[in-house]
């Protein structure tokens, strides 16, 4: 007989797909849910960094798509490929962030390909499916540039803050047929994509500075909230932003 707790938030019988899902936030939202039952889908570019997840997901179902989502046709591959999913997790972006004054159209145009349109894209549809079925749920990863401006957010910022206003919308359209659509926001995070600004000299440490948990985040911190936004435990949760930044937004 299943725990109280299994039943509240077990996966079993789900399948999820993790876009960005082969390292950083999205690895560990992606194995904290496989880890709780369900079937995973990695989507990400790097054929070499989706192999590399795979043999850190043992004992996990496990299917990867090499996809660029910055490009409509890869979009359409993927889902044509994965016609239904139960769970999509919108983690896959890239991180353009020049002064505003030097951002080109083709900067442009890139941050809202990946990290708004793809989104928009899967949402249209595994969300209307989702609907058909009774349940699903959709988590689409957000920034600190979605609440404010945060050095050169320029069209990065943008994108993100776009994120929020997309999932009210995708709430609104699907929470009435069991579909649960959420944005969570991280903090700093020390991952592939925050690699240049590490790099600078004091600047770990000036942001941890900043967090109130006096540290920078890891995508680890990222595993409960996953399996919580993710599982029947967060049935009526729905159109909100969940903050897991170690208090940084508040700060």
């Amino acid at each position: 007989m299943p725990s109280y707790l299994e039943e509240l938030f077990s996966l079993a019988g789900r399948t999820a797909m993790v876009t960005g899902g082969s390292s950083g936030i999205g690895f560990a939202m992606a194995e904290a849910m496989g880890r709780a039952g369900a079937d995973l889908i990695l989507v990400a570019r790097r054929e070499k960094e989706l192999t590399e997840a795979v043999d850190r997901l043992e004992g996990i179902t496990v299917q990867t798509i090499s996809a660029d989502l910055a490009v409509r046709t890869e979009i359409e591959r993927v889902t044509e490929q994965v016609p239904h999913v139960d769970i999509l997790v919108n983690c896959a972006a890239n991180n353009i962030r020049r002064p505003m004054d030097t951002l080109t159209e083709a900067d442009w145009d890139a941050s809202l390909a990946l990290n708004l349109t793809a989104p928009f894209l899967l949402g249209q549809h595994y969300g209307p499916r989702m609907a058909a079925r009774g349940w699903g749920r959709i988590v689409n990863i957000g920034s600190q540039q979605t609440i404010s401006a945060f050095g050169n957010s320029g069209g990065y910022g943008v994108s993100k803050a776009g994120v929020a206003a997309l999932t009210r919308s995708q709430a609104e359209a699907w929470s009435a047929y069991g579909v649960c659509v959420n944005t969570l926001i991280p903090g700093f995070v020390v991952t592939p994509l925050t690699a240049p600004a590490m790099a600078i000299p004091g600047r770990a440490e000036e942001l941890a500075q900043r967090s109130m948990a006096k540290r920078n985040g890891l995508p680890s911190d990222f595993a409960g909230a996953a399996v919580f936004l993710t599982s029947g435990a967060s049935a009526y949760v729905t159109g909100q932003i969940l903050y897991v930044d170690g208090g940084f937004s508040v700060h």
